[in-house]
């Protein structure tokens, strides 16, 4: 058994303070860069919006939350996976990812909050999803469209919100009573805590492919409310999993580099080099048979998500860029056997 336990050290929280004073920062230049540019206010202008910094702000907000609760999701995820298929290799790191679950409650806050801002606050908010445009349903109106008003039974603010909430209550659940049975093994030993866990653990990898499926299209796809996706919640899941695997890899590696987890070795990194490939992979996978279909498909409703981003003079530099972050550079660094087992120290 490891007892090794961190502390933040005076150091370490003087490195953490700058980081975020940084990351404050650059916060403000950025919304500088918004209050005085005048490109997005012309365009806005010409194609009758109304422009205001603050939209880009929630925007940011609200995709930025997503990625980090994908994030936080999959550490719960990685150590279900881990007890329900009854591996043994990470049991060392194991409080690694189970810590990634502590930030649901805070995601939970967020989530709720950037949704209220963004949505129903102030003189400046709009619509970030536009099926809650209420002139969008009157029958005969000018903004009347009949696709939005085909999935009011969905889509209508009561029955989002029902369902974020339940997202949450389950996801925090159940990460509670994988966590208290973890603490409760170590604690007092014995089986019965580590059955226990497995349980739970299987409970939670059923609920999570449901949900997070159903919370992809809630969050994201329905953002762009005409386009859909049959695959779009195994597509937001790969992305979410591996920058999850990624944050425990990077995590792992920092803590060994600061004199922790001094027991890790190169089979851990290996194994968790493996993941990172093999889900970098199966994103690549699921991100192409997406765009395959589609464009075989031919059909204009569907097209139009690549269509935008390709034609897009702000945008097509980071599609492009994302395949090479999240495909080719994974691809080229990880097939190596060594280049899993050792870090660059």
């Amino acid at each position: 058994m490891s007892e090794d336990k961190f502390v933040f050290t005076a150091d370490s929280q003087k490195k953490l303070w700058l980081a975020k004073l940084a990351g404050l920062v650059l916060v403000v230049v950025g919304i500088l860069f918004l209050v005085f540019g005048s490109h997005g206010h012309e365009d806005a202008e010409a194609t009758g919006h109304h422009f205001h910094w603050l939209h880009r702000i929630w925007v940011n907000l609200w995709i930025n939350n997503i990625y980090f609760l994908g994030i936080s999701l999959s550490g719960v995820l990685f150590l279900a996976l881990q007890y329900a298929s009854q591996a043994g290799w990470s049991a060392y790191i194991k409080r690694v990812p189970e810590a990634f679950g502590g930030w649901l409650v805070f995601g939970f806050g967020l989530t709720l909050i950037t949704f209220g801002l963004a949505n129903f606050a102030g003189p400046y908010h709009f619509h970030l999803f536009h099926w809650l445009d209420s002139s969008l349903y009157v029958e005969g109106g000018e903004h009347y469209d009949p696709i939005i008003a085909g999935k009011r039974a969905y889509l209508n603010i009561a029955f989002f919100l029902g369902r974020m909430i339940a997202y949450f209550v389950l996801w925090i659940m159940m990460f509670r009573f994988i966590r208290n049975e973890s603490l409760k093994e170590d604690q007092f030993g014995g089986d019965g805590h580590w059955r226990k866990m497995r349980v739970y653990s299987t409970v939670f990898i059923i609920l999570f492919a449901i949900t997070s499926s159903t919370a992809a299209w809630d969050w994201v796809l329905s953002i762009d409310t005409h386009w859909f996706s049959t695959m779009f919640g195994w597509y937001v899941f790969a992305s979410w999993f591996v920058a999850g695997l990624s944050a425990i890899t990077l995590l792992v590696i920092w803590l060994r580099e600061q004199g922790l987890l001094m027991q890790l070795n190169s089979s851990h990194l290996h194994d968790l080099g493996k993941y990172v490939f093999a889900f970098s992979i199966f994103w690549t996978y699921i991100w192409f048979s997406q765009f395959l279909l589609i464009y075989y498909a031919n059909i204009p409703e569907e097209t139009i998500y690549y269509v935008e981003r390709l034609k897009s003079g702000q945008y097509a530099w980071v599609f492009f860029l994302n395949i090479l972050l999240n495909f080719i550079f994974p691809f080229l660094v990880l097939m190596t056997r060594d280049s899993k087992r050792h870090t660059i120290s």
